[in-house]
Formats: structure tokens, sequence, C-alpha cells
């Protein structure tokens, strides 16, 4: 038997590769495809808004329409190409799109049909009106994640010769095209093709709320099987439904295998939902928490779950009521995460993992990869180490995201105490600058306080009164009901917002209780974290624990636990720390006035060694 689709995908005749201009100029396909999207999605911004998403898909049907034409008469058929649901009315286009459509069907025809649908599927949420592709959360998973991910699930125990697989958001069909092809190869030559098709139809599933993206889930999938129907001499049964997934009632279980990449980002949920997944929620609801809920519903005793999506879940206060529900019902088998958000991705700047979850397995211990590309366009995934669910589930999850923190994270784990045990709670700056700015003062007065920013808290750890950026003044003067976000008492300041590609994630500094005394009392900005003493003095000095908030060891712990760019006060609160009369070495080297370097090994020893 033919592999399917490789046939299809073999000698197509070579493109005309112009994009712009009349001068041709040699580019690979992938070039083509790449300048045809900036190209598609500057025609789709001069559209109207409500007119964009109906030429989004005229122009990708096009595209669509010249690819399967090209396929065909490489085959020497002439199938004709799936129609579009009857609901779908797609608006005529001008010339140059028509004939940018063309050059980049013709391009598409070269790649393999898993590089195809992404390039094609990227074209077409890109030229989507930003709302919508928010909301939808269609941001496609590129073709060597796929593959990583569909390897992790097999490594989890899924038999692609026998396994029912359900994608269900499954966008352009990223991953319905590759699992199709792995269970053709599982059942190997000495099947009919009819026989393979038919346990194929009867074993794979998607669901998608966009009847366009369905559309094209099902047409790759085409492409994909094209083989086999010619031989079997039938056309390729529906496998994609288009519904919403979170609506649709799980009648449709035991699926051996849930994977995907469901969208995310923030969602009202009616009230009908919320009671549905009440048992994953705490506040607010992302809509890849909900997909994680949802997958639990549809697949199996024993079965997997193989899904991309963002880091965030590991360790935010909003997530504590999955990951707990995720520890009771399916732990992780394995987690990697994408080591670069630039570079595998596109347009998709939150951190990446892909993870797999067993249902019903008895699991504490997970292994972590992480995900770097390569130059030829491939990834390669690398070992970082094991991690272990915490005693109390809904707690942040600490792993390793490199192979250099995987002793530290077991060293850390190890840790019982936290801020709490030093006597000290976190709070955000309680004001929003923007909320008052009737407030706001360019020079001290009476009744006027300094006002606290961010950028006040150097790199280097030294707190310095500064208010130098844009819309940033010196002061506040709060009236009688703004009097609340007046602050008194020392503590330690730390930056809430910082990216994992910055030298440092914690930058902290004290709050000299002098500075305090000196202007009466503070007003502290939105954008920094208040780590103040709980009541009396706490067992550790600011100054201390200052140090150990600045320090490379109690950094790459927090990098291990956080999943976003905020430092957040639950996750600062959840930070393994060593035992506090440990900490009197600190002291005692902060009162000999010691500096950076020996300050830096004495809590490095704490970590690595316990107390000298």
């Amino acid at each position: 038997m033919i592999e399917a689709g490789r046939r299809i995908r073999m000698a197509v005749v070579e493109p005309d590769l112009r994009v712009n201009g009349d001068e041709a100029r040699p580019m690979s396909v992938h070039g083509c495809m790449e300048e045809g999207t900036l190209r598609a999605s500057a025609l789709a911004s001069s559209a109207r808004l409500e007119n964009r998403i109906g030429f989004a898909r005229a122009l990708a049907h096009s595209v669509v329409s010249e690819y399967w034409q090209r396929l065909q008469e490489v085959s020497g058929r002439n199938w004709t190409l799936l129609e579009l649901p009857v609901d779908i009315v797609l608006p005529p286009i001008s010339k140059e799109a028509k004939e940018l459509a063309e050059r980049l069907g013709s391009a598409a025809a070269k790649l393999d049909v898993a590089t195809a649908s992404y390039a094609i599927g990227t074209l077409y949420t890109s030229m989507m009106p930003d709302g919508m592709r928010a909301r939808h959360g269609a941001y496609y998973t590129p073709p060597a994640l796929c593959e990583v991910l569909l390897d992790m699930a097999a490594e989890a125990g899924v038999e692609w010769r026998s396994a029912r697989v359900l994608d269900p958001a499954c966008g352009g069909g990223a991953f319905l095209a590759p699992v199709a092809q792995r269970m053709v190869n599982s059942l190997g030559d000495s099947n009919s093709a009819k026989i393979v098709l038919e346990s194929i139809q009867n074993r794979l599933r998607g669901f998608e709320l966009d009847p366009f993206a369905a559309w094209m889930s099902q047409v790759f999938l085409n492409v994909t099987l094209f083989e086999l129907c010619v031989e079997a001499r039938t056309r390729l049964k529906t496998l994609v439904s288009v519904c919403d997934s979170l609506e649709r009632r799980t009648r449709c279980t035991g699926f051996d295998l849930v994977v995907g990449n469901p969208p995310y980002g923030r969602v009202r949920l009616s009230p009908q939902l919320r009671e549905k997944f009440q048992r994953s929620l705490f506040g607010h609801a992302n809509l890849y928490g909900l997909f994680t809920d949802l997958a639990l519903r549809f697949v199996r005793k024993g079965g997997v779950i193989a899904y991309v999506t963002p880091t965030s879940f590991l360790s935010g206060e909003y997530f504590k009521a999955l990951r707990e529900l995720l520890s009771q019902e399916a732990p992780p088998v394995s987690i990697d995460f994408v080591s670069q958000r630039k570079g595998i991705f596109a347009d998709v700047l939150q951190e990446t993992l892909l993870a797999t979850y067993k249902r019903d397995a008895a699991l504490r211990v997970g292994t972590v990869h992480y995900i770097s590309p390569s130059r030829d366009g491939s990834v390669e995934r690398t070992f970082a180490g094991e991690f272990n669910l915490p005693e109390e589930p809904s707690h942040p999850w600490l792993m390793p995201r490199t192979d250099a923190q995987g002793a530290l994270v077991a060293l850390a784990e190890k840790m019982p105490d936290r801020l709490v045990d030093y006597g000290y709670t976190v709070s955000t700056g309680p004001l929003v600058w923007n909320r008052h700015k009737p407030s706001l003062r360019d020079r001290p007065g009476r009744g006027r306080y300094p006002l606290i920013w961010a950028e006040s808290v150097r790199p280097d750890g030294v707190f310095s009164f500064r208010a130098g950026k844009r819309n940033h003044k010196p002061y506040f003067e709060p009236q009688d009901r703004e009097k609340w976000v007046v602050t008194e008492t020392p503590c330690v300041l730390l930056q809430r917002t910082t990216a994992k590609e910055q030298c440092r994630r914690l930058i902290a500094a004290e709050l000299p209780e002098k500075f305090i005394m000196e202007h009466g009392a503070v007003v502290i900005e939105n954008h920094l974290n208040m780590i103040k003493p709980l009541n009396g003095s706490p067992r550790v000095s600011p100054a201390a624990l200052t140090v150990l908030l600045n320090s490379e060891v109690v950094d790459q712990i927090f990098r291990c636990i956080n999943g976003s760019v905020a430092v957040s006060a639950y996750e600062l609160e959840a930070l393994p720390l060593p035992p506090p009369e440990d900490v009197e070495v600190i002291e005692r080297l902060l009162g000999e006035r010691a500096g950076q370097t020996m300050l830096e090994s004495a809590v490095n020893g704490l970590y690595r060694h316990g107390a000298p």
C-alpha cells in the first residue's frame, strides 16, 4: 500500500514564486508562503472590519482550491474539492488577491501535508479581525511541535493501531492529519485500503467552532488519506464536526487520546457553563483550562491527554483548582517547555509547554524536557530532569526548565519553609495610578507623599526614589477617600512584571525605614509587590530577605515555579526558602558589610548544602 499522502506530494510543478513586483526573484517555498502571508494580512487590514472575516475566508479558500488542483494534476486524478458548508458565503475578491492566492496555493503544493496545512492555516488566522482571533484563540501549532506531542502521547501508552482519538478544538487540522498518518503507518501493508480507511474513520474525530477552519481540517484529512480513498474507491467521510465543544454534551466519550492546542484567554461564562466546570474553576475562567477539564470527560480511564498550552496553569492562583483536579484524576506524565517564544510559534508571546497526562494513573513523578529550535526548522528535545507533584496538589508545581536546574529543584522540594515562616506576607502596591490622576503631583508639599514606582527598585537591588518615565509623577496627595493607598510600614519592594529573557526575574529592594520616617509615609504603585512583616519583628530582617530574593539561586527557583511574566504574590508566597535560623549567616555578613560575591556564595550554600 502507498503511504497516505506520499505520492500526492511528489514531483509537483515548480510554482511561480513571485509575490510582489513584476520581476521574478529566487525565493524558497517557505519564503514565498511567509511573504505571501504578510501581503494577505495587509490586504485584509485594508478591508472594513465587518468584511474582514469574509475576505479572509475567500482568499484562504482560493489558496486551498489552487493547492487541491495542483495536487490533482500530479496525481492524475480529477476529484472535486470538498464543498464549503452552505452557511458560508464567500464575497468576491480582487484580481490582485486572486493572483496572490494562486501563487500561494501552488507554493503550498510543494510542501508536505502538515507543513502546507500549517502555512495555509496561519495565512487564514493572520487575516482574521484581531478580536475574533483572540476570542477563538486561533493560533495553530507548527508541525514539528505536533510531531513531538504525538511522540509524547505514544510514550505515555497510545497505540496508533487501535486508539480512538479526538481533537476538541482542531482548528485547521494540525493534529488530525498527522494522527491519521500514524494510524495508516501502524496498520502496515497487510490490510486493504478499504479496511484501513474504515478503521481510521471509526476512530478519529475533530470538533471545531469555526466552520471554515473545520472545512480546512476536513480538506487536509482528505489530502492525507487521498491515496487510501483512491484505492478504496470512496470519498472520506466527515470526521470534523462544527460545534462548540464546551457546550456539547459529552456523550462521545471513551477516547484513548484527547489531543490538541486548545484556545486560550480569559472568558466570561454563562451560569450554566460555570456550573458545568465549577470543579476546575477559581476566579477568572481561561479557555484552555476549560478544555483541559473537558478532556478529562472525553478520555477513558487509562487514556492519555496530550495538549499544547500556556505555562501559566503551573503556578497561577486562578488555576489551583485545575491543578488539584489534574493531580487527582490525570497527573502529568511528561511536560516539555518551549524554550523560546520566538522562532517556533507565529505571533504567540505567551510561554508554552507540551504536556501528557494519564487518566487515573497513580503517578507522582514525571519527566521534564525543553524544546529548542534548530537551524533546519526542526526542534530538539532535551531532558531536563524529573518533578514531584506537591503534597498539596493545588500549590504551584515546581519543575526544572533546563537540565542545569534539575538538581536544584530536587533540593528545593525538600525545603518546607516559606515567607510566612519568616514572618512576612505579600500584597500588591495599592495605587492604580490612572484611576487617581487628579491626585498626582510634580512637587513635594504638605499632605503629599512620595509615589514609589517600579523604576525605584533598581536592578542592583538598591532602592532609589525616582519617577523618570512618561506620566510618572513623583508625589501623591491623597484625598480623604484615598487614604487607604498610603503605606507607613517598612517593607521589601519587588517588581511585579519581568520576562524570562531578563537576566533576573526577581528584582527586589528594601524600602528603608529612614525614608518613610523622613516623609511620614509613602504611596506604592501597582507594578510593585510589597513584602510586609506580619506582626511586630519578623524572624528574618528585610535586608537579609532582600539578599535572598536578589540571589541567583532563588531567581532560578522562581523560574521553576513561575509560568508567566507576572511575579505574583501567590507565587512569591510559595517560594521554598531555607530555615529562618539558617539565614543568620546572611545577617552576620550584612553586619560585616560583606560584598555581593560573599553574600551570593552564602545563599548558594544555604540551598546546596544547608547552613555553613
